[in-house]
């Protein structure tokens, strides 16, 4: 039997799960912008209770390394990292991209995953119709991640969908957006590291930053 906790705080969120053999057992999520470092570890606590399990009950810790906000995925890396260690739990890696794609489901149309990097441009990565990885997670304008559209119809998904839907009229696509699915999800953070964890995919928990973070340097 697997026990596995997921957490992600790499966008205006933060979430943890826990689930067993490929089942949630809890799952809680708070909209926020700020103030992971806050609400992270409380929340390890109640899902854990809620899944009348204890942290060293957990044989898996995932989460997504990024990309996304820089501050959150810090945050939430060194609490998995930290209880990991602390429970001598294996490690397993989940880009915050994959687990949009994840969320969003199968379909009959590829999608495009896209997070705001609050800089102008896009964190984003394409997935086939299945659900699949076609290219590598980067950063782009979304003039450019639709000039790569597959076909002049495709599903959206994640926090920058207003500025995908303003390129994809510009470039005469369609772009349909997949509700529900604005910002990385612990639930299915956990089911794309359950199916890695069954196939030997666990590694380290390194982030995956894209851009480096904007910072003002002192005054001289």
């Amino acid at each position: 039997m697997s026990r596995l906790l997921a957490l992600d705080c790499s966008a205006a969120a933060c979430s943890a799960a826990v689930a067993e053999n490929g089942e949630t057992r809890a799952f809680e999520l708070l909209r926020l912008t700020r103030g992971h470092s806050e609400v992270v570890v409380p929340m390890v606590e109640r899902v854990l209770a809620e899944a009348g399990r204890t942290a060293g009950e957990i044989d898996v810790v995932a989460a997504t390394i990024g990309p996304g906000s820089f501050t959150g995925l810090r945050i939430g890396l060194a609490a998995a990292r930290g209880l990991a260690l602390a429970v001598g739990a294996r490690t397993v890696p989940v880009t915050s991209l994959e687990a949009l794609a994840h969320a969003a489901g199968p379909s009959d149309t590829p999608l495009l995953a896209a997070l705001d990097s609050k800089r102008g441009d896009l964190f984003c990565q394409w997935f086939d119709a299945r659900g699949r990885a076609v290219d590598e997670p980067a950063v782009r304008t979304a003039a450019e991640a639709v000039a790569l559209a597959p076909g002049a119809v495709f599903r959206v998904a994640g926090d920058a969908v207003e500025a995908v839907l303003s390129a994809t009229t510009a470039a005469g696509h369609s772009a349909l957006v997949v509700e529900g699915c604005d910002v990385p999800d612990a639930r299915s953070v956990a089911a794309v590291a359950a199916e890695r964890a069954a196939a030997g995919g666990e590694g380290p928990l390194r982030p995956l930053y894209l851009k480096a973070p904007a910072v003002t340097p002192p005054a001289s």
